[in-house]
């Protein structure tokens, strides 16, 4: 339990509703913590989980989550089948939005069957077009959450008027992009798949661009991110400088853990000296070639410092077991879980080379851990932009996105090493640390935020 998750006590508990998409574990965790977060608070809390295919990950969160938090409610949702024989679109993802998106019409009856009304849904920005209606003729005012830092959040906000002036402006981009009370986006920092008529551009056609112009619909925006860390954005939010009709934000980051996952490798942790080890970890679905990830692994076997790299099972095969076995004298190699902001806790962290998902960002912020930014693809340059500038670490910018260039271990291992020796910037990063506790201790920014949301509801409901 955080500090600030003291009980507050209100006249009568609020009762929100949680319906997360659950497209993947990534997208589950946010649900869960802000869940937690307003369940000491006495709020009433009832969470949908959506029956697509649960892989096992996920499973074992869901269970472990609700096994933590029996004053929780949990109710099943299920997805009616997409007649895909009338779809155009083969993307897996989008699908599956398309299958949610025709299964929300069920709603009604499961609110219906509450025995209290609902006071406010929260939900997921991609289900935000469609899910704003509904929420409309329930008369139940609609929140998001946001998943990603406060500059890329206004800029996708921004896109149904970059767009209904140009509708090519990403295609033909020859320069920086001007966003008001934000300022310059530089062309390299855009997502590729915006700029070109690559496989992947329907994202921003079919995905982003209805749902941002569906953003004047919804009540509230919940952002993992705090005052501190992104003051220019979240005060040209807060003031209507980006789109006067966005919704309000509520910065309540960072988000914490809430025992997600358990530290599974506490005891190899245990045994290696203060701020020693290198911590890797690019998630799990990052298009990260074969051929960089050997260089990834040569360049944490040269660096001089032991290492514990997150990686997928089926990726130890592009090494061989020879190379797995000299790589474990020199450090350790981990499968995937939620458990990140438990390792990073850790005394014996002194570095996070991670592509700079904004969950993993605050999970640095709040331990102080410095970082290394090597952003993959999507919004990751924009939140590598606030992590340098914050002095939470360095973004290695000449290395350009991941699938531009590849990387060489020496360069890799010189790298770390500077940044391992790098005194200044960890005095930094636990600058950041002591401004992340600031926000959400008692009285402090992200905590006031929270308070507020809560006591508006409280008012509604009178």
């Amino acid at each position: 339990m955080e500090m600030s998750d003291s009980i507050v006590n209100y006249a009568k508990p609020v009762h929100i509703l949680f319906l997360p998409s659950g497209l993947g574990v990534g997208q589950m965790v946010p649900f869960f913590r802000l869940a937690s977060m307003l369940a000491s608070r006495r709020c009433r809390i009832t969470f949908i989980t959506m029956l697509l295919e649960i892989s096992t990950t996920k499973s074992i969160l869901i269970n472990s989550f609700f096994a933590n938090h029996p004053q929780i409610n949990r109710l099943d949702f299920q997805i009616l089948p997409l007649n895909t024989s009338t779809s155009s679109m083969n993307d897996p993802f989008i699908m599956q939005i398309d299958a949610i998106s025709n299964s929300l019409h069920q709603l009604d009856p499961l609110l219906s069957s509450l025995d209290e009304p609902v006071s406010a849904i929260v939900s997921d920005f991609i289900l935000a077009s469609s899910l704003s209606q509904i929420a409309n003729n329930l008369n139940i005012p609609l929140y998001n959450i946001s998943t990603t830092s406060a500059k890329f959040y206004s800029t996708v906000a921004y896109l149904p008027v970059l767009l209904s002036e140009d509708p090519d402006s990403f295609k033909y981009c020859s320069g920086n992009l001007e966003i008001p009370g934000i300022g310059s986006v530089p062309k390299s920092s855009i997502p590729r798949a915006w700029l070109d008529d690559s496989p992947s551009n329907y994202v921003l056609k079919d995905y982003l661009l209805p749902n941002a112009r569906a953003l004047p619909q919804v009540t509230g925006v919940f952002l993992n991110t705090f005052d501190w860390l992104e003051p220019e954005t979240i005060a040209s939010l807060d003031d209507g400088r980006v789109i006067s009709s966005l919704p309000l934000v509520f910065p309540v980051g960072p988000v914490g853990n809430y025992n997600l996952g358990e530290d599974n490798q506490s005891s190899w942790l245990d045994e290696q000296p203060a701020e020693s080890v290198v911590y890797v970890n690019f998630g799990t679905r990052e298009p990260i070639s074969a051929q960089q990830l050997r260089e990834i692994g040569k360049g944490l076997e040269i660096c001089g410092y032991k290492f514990l790299w997150v990686l997928k099972e089926e990726l130890l095969e592009l090494f061989g077991n020879t190379v797995l076995v000299e790589m474990e004298k020199k450090g350790k190699i981990m499968k995937p879980g939620d458990y990140e902001a438990a390792i990073m806790d850790h005394p014996a962290i002194g570095l996070f080379v991670n592509q700079c998902e904004w969950d993993s960002v605050m999970n640095a912020a709040w331990s102080g851990v410095p970082m290394m930014a090597w952003p993959q693809h999507g919004d990751q340059k924009l939140n590598a932009e606030v992590v340098e500038k914050a002095g939470l670490g360095r973004w290695v910018e000449e290395w350009g996105w991941g699938e531009e260039n590849l990387v060489n271990g020496g360069e890799i291992a010189e790298m770390v090493k500077n940044l391992m020796g790098d005194v200044n910037m960890k005095v930094n990063a636990m600058k950041v640390r002591e401004q992340a506790w600031k926000a959400k201790a008692i009285g402090g920014s992200s905590e006031k935020r929270l308070r507020k949301f809560i006591e508006t509801l409280t008012a509604e409901q009178k």
